[in-house]
């Protein structure tokens, strides 16, 4: 095209400009809404097992989230850490429109809506096997619960089991030996970290914590599951909360 038409097409772009700055945004408040549409609520990362379930869960599917803390202040928040009661607020995932609450709930729906994650396995008869223990945590194991409670900044060495928790320390030792000699490791279930995974990350953290014995499979577990750099990351910002929870920082 020749110089003198240039004139012409620069006159003629100048005028939708405004236009396509009220386009540009108008769709700012959109985007924003998009991200806010997925978001997990969390009650704290030093003491709440399920809050770091839910996180792991939802990391291992690759869904992008906002965290949304609860103040141990609150009630429900509180009362859950405490083993008082259940709470629906912490972890919660809402996503598109779905609201999820409960860990196991958590990791079928995230698993529903990003199965190339592999949060199952493949195999169908693994796949049985994965949500039976998963269901396992997700229900059991009260003693335990009660007796170790989850405190990353904590350690005791050489802490005595209470008598009551040893049968279910037990159980989850079976259920790791039988995992990881079935599968192969390094994961419960082979090559590919599962639902399983996030549901006992937990517990790994508690044998850590109040230094159970455990045989060399399932130390060797331990160490992998301490290794990943989800838990790194989560137990890098536990260690910057405060002690508010006094009841769950008693000296043993």
């Amino acid at each position: 095209m020749s110089d003198t038409a240039a004139p012409s097409r620069s006159k003629a772009a100048k005028k939708p400009a405004p236009a396509k700055l009220a386009s540009k945004s108008a769709t700012k408040p959109a985007a924003k809404a998009a991200v806010a549409k997925t978001a997990l609520t969390l009650s704290s990362k030093n003491y709440s097992s399920w809050s770091l379930r839910g996180w792991l869960l939802t990391r291992f599917s690759g869904i992008d989230f906002t965290e949304v803390m609860v103040s141990p202040d609150d009630a429900d928040a509180r009362k859950e850490l405490l083993l008082l009661a259940p709470s629906i607020r912490g972890p919660c995932l809402t996503h598109e429109g779905a609201k999820v609450w409960n860990t196991l709930a958590i990791a079928q729906y995230v698993d529903e809506v990003r199965p190339e994650a592999g949060l199952m396995p493949r195999d169908r008869i693994a796949r049985a096997h994965c949500r039976s223990v998963s269901g396992e945590m997700n229900s059991g194991f009260a003693n335990l619960r009660s007796a170790l409670p989850m405190n990353l900044k904590a350690r005791h060495p050489g802490y005595k089991i209470w008598a009551g928790a040893q049968p279910d320390i037990d159980r989850i030792v079976e259920i790791w030996t039988e995992c990881l000699a079935t599968y192969g490791g390094p994961w419960l279930f082979g090559v590919q970290r599962t639902m399983a995974d996030a549901m006992f990350a937990p517990v790994v953290t508690r044998f850590l914590t109040y230094d159970v014995k455990l045989n060399k499979p399932c130390f060797g577990y331990c160490q992998t599951v301490m290794s990943m750099p989800e838990m790194k990351e989560w137990i890098a910002a536990a260690k910057l909360e405060p002690d508010d929870i006094e009841e769950l920082d008693m000296d043993f």
